[in-house]
């Protein structure tokens, strides 16, 4: 069986994950992960498939398309040694435009693989204003330690106006 990727964009409406599961399983595929999300009213994601009939999901993820959910699959890749240590990190501060670009700098330039990569807006419990929230796993590499990372990070923390955390993945 091979490994696949449908990636998934379209109009959010009550039923889309079950025409997915629909078709995977009609084309006698096994659905592993995923990760589905309503953003920016679209729903968008994607899963990871086991099936044998590439042919066969193709068509079948062709009536879910008809139904406004555009599908692609792309064929999943053998996952590499994982390398280093494995970390989570918030980090939660007044929003501003550049946190997103000043903190994967500072990880791009470390050479530090961003695994999961999450944010979201809540407002200020106090002020009402927006507050900006990022959740990631990230995967150092080996001769990179956490405490590397955390300084590098406390450096624009007081520039961006950020608290930050860094954990062992292990630890929550």
């Amino acid at each position: 069986m091979a490994n696949l990727i449908l990636s998934v964009v379209g109009s959010d409406r009550p039923g889309l994950t079950q025409a997915l599961a629909a078709a995977v399983l009609s084309a006698g595929g096994n659905w592993l992960e995923s990760h589905l999300s309503r953003l920016g009213g679209l729903y968008v994601g994607s899963v990871l498939v086991e099936a044998d009939d590439l042919e066969a999901l193709r068509g079948a993820v062709q009536s879910v398309d008809a139904h406004g959910l555009e599908v692609r699959i792309a064929p999943a890749l053998a996952a590499p040694d994982a390398g280093g240590e494995e970390v989570l990190f918030t980090l939660v501060g007044q929003d501003r435009l550049g946190i997103v670009h000043q903190v994967t700098a500072i990880l791009s330039g470390l050479e530090v693989n961003i695994e999961a990569f999450e944010t979201r807006i809540s407002a200020e419990p106090h002020s009402g204003g927006a507050l900006f929230h990022l959740d990631a796993r990230l995967r150092l590499p080996a001769a990179l330690s956490a405490r590397d990372v955390q300084a590098a990070l406390e450096a624009i923390s007081a520039e961006i106006m950020v608290d930050i955390s860094l954990a062992p993945a292990a630890a929550r």
